[in-house]
């Protein structure tokens, strides 16, 4: 019988366009008096404009305008960006850092590897294990979570949160008290089959809630928007019922035309802005496998105008109406899942198992509902940032909450923000900084 001989296949060679043709990056600090222009040019590929803006966004900037172009073979943007105080970004180490992430080093097998930003998975790699969970929210939970995994001796290192129309969807890090990652399967099984029983209350369905541990490298804010896309949340946008997720001032106005003369179907979005707005949107398309080729973002005053030149993966339009109204639920789905108004708790203090399960339970106590959460972990100290309301989703009565901080102070410091409903992005004030896990993205660049 004759020998099959099967063509030989270069593994580098997906990776030869970028060789010849590296991406070029350019900060320009002189064209625009107010903000700061990151131009990148690269081969284009599936999936580059979310890189890019992923990074952007691990980086804490505000995106003010941006101009996509990616007809062709190659990819052309330009982003207006400022700091988080609307300065513009001038420190030679985060230029450095810019130019690294979205240059040759960025886009390289080895760069990749080194690199994890804001990611979740593999299953107990290095000193943790990623877990995921997804059910029914209702108050109290978070502190129902956080105790079954104290009672475990497991301590959450790293975690978010995210809340949207009565679904809850978290991912975190956790390790044991020798602070290494936890693969003993009867204590995953067992911590495994105690969240599910708390996730689904007295309803054994895996559809209204589960849990599992993470595979695979995903961005966090990627993953929880995947999490929820996958239960379906954006089927329940008109639903009637107390949504502490979607203020009012959060409606956004979408609407999807057709361009035939080049091929496109353009969706339009205008709304609030706010911090991560575009990454959202963007990482929503591209999950929803549509292609972006053009898009114009722009912020006037609160407000925000983004526009989309899309196709499907499979070079179609968006042909039929139901397409269209699925994917007009889906973004706006996106834009209010990280939408939050009202109060915000930041505390600090030494790390230690139960250290969530302990705050969590004071703020249940206090008639408090977590409606987004991010925990983090800098040496020796856990860094929490709680969004709430109270049970009924209203804004809490400040009594409550000076009440609260007068018992929490007495183990750990506290910072309260009041945050408005024109807030653009959080801002960076005294000890604590609100972006969770950026970090990560530094010590990419500096070791």
């Amino acid at each position: 019988m004759a020998k099959v001989c099967w063509p030989y296949f270069d593994p580098e060679y997906e990776n030869f366009s970028n060789r010849i043709n590296p991406p070029r990056v350019s900060v320009d600090n002189d064209s625009c008096h107010d903000c700061t222009l990151i131009k990148v040019d690269s081969v284009n590929k599936p999936g580059i404009l979310l890189e890019v803006v992923q990074i952007l966004t691990d980086l804490d900037f505000i995106i003010t305008k941006a101009y996509i172009s990616s007809d062709g073979g190659w990819f052309m943007d330009v982003f207006h960006v400022t700091d988080q105080q609307g300065k513009k970004i001038t420190d030679s180490k985060t230029i450095d850092i810019i130019e690294k992430a979205l240059g040759p080093k960025g886009q390289s097998t080895e760069g990749v590897k080194s690199f994890q930003g804001k990611r979740v998975g593999v299953h107990s790699v290095g000193d943790h294990t990623a877990i995921e969970l997804i059910g029914r929210d209702r108050p109290g939970l978070l502190s129902e979570i956080s105790a079954v995994l104290a009672n475990l001796h497991f301590n959450v290192i790293a975690a978010e949160v995210w809340t949207h129309k009565r679904r809850i969807a978290c991912v975190l890090y956790v390790n044991d008290v020798t602070n290494q990652s936890v693969d003993d399967p009867n204590r995953l099984s067992n911590m495994e089959e105690q969240l599910n029983h708390i996730l689904r209350g007295c309803e054994d369905d895996e559809k209204v809630a589960r849990t599992s541990f993470s595979m695979g490298f995903t961005h966090m804010d990627r993953r929880l928007h995947q999490m929820l896309f996958a239960d379906r949340d954006y089927e329940s946008i008109g639903v009637t019922t107390t949504d502490v997720e979607s203020p009012p001032s959060f409606v956004a106005q979408i609407s999807i035309e057709r361009c035939e003369e080049k091929g496109y179907s353009v969706v339009s979005v205008k709304c609030k802005d706010r911090a991560k707005l575009m990454f959202d949107i963007v990482c929503t398309l591209t999950d929803m496998q549509y292609v972006v080729f053009h898009a114009a973002i722009s912020s006037d005053g609160p407000y925000a105008s983004q526009e989309y030149f899309i196709r499907h993966v499979d070079g179609y339009m968006l042909n039929t109406e139901g397409e269209k109204e699925r994917v007009i639920k889906c973004i706006e789905a996106a834009i209010q899942r990280r939408v939050c108004e009202g109060v915000s708790l930041e505390l600090c203090a030494k790390d230690r198992v139960g250290l969530l399960s302990e705050v969590t339970r004071i703020l249940r106590e206090n008639g408090l509902r977590v409606c987004r959460a991010g925990v983090s972990t800098i040496g020796e100290k856990g860094l929490n940032v709680f969004y709430v309301r109270d049970a009924y989703g209203n804004t809490v009565d400040m009594k409550i909450i000076e009440a609260l901080r007068k018992e929490i102070e007495k183990t750990m410091m506290v910072n309260v923000k009041k945050l408005p409903a024109n807030a653009k992005a959080p801002v960076t004030r005294g000890w604590f900084k609100t972006s969770f896990f950026l970090g990560n993205l530094f010590e990419r660049f500096l070791t």
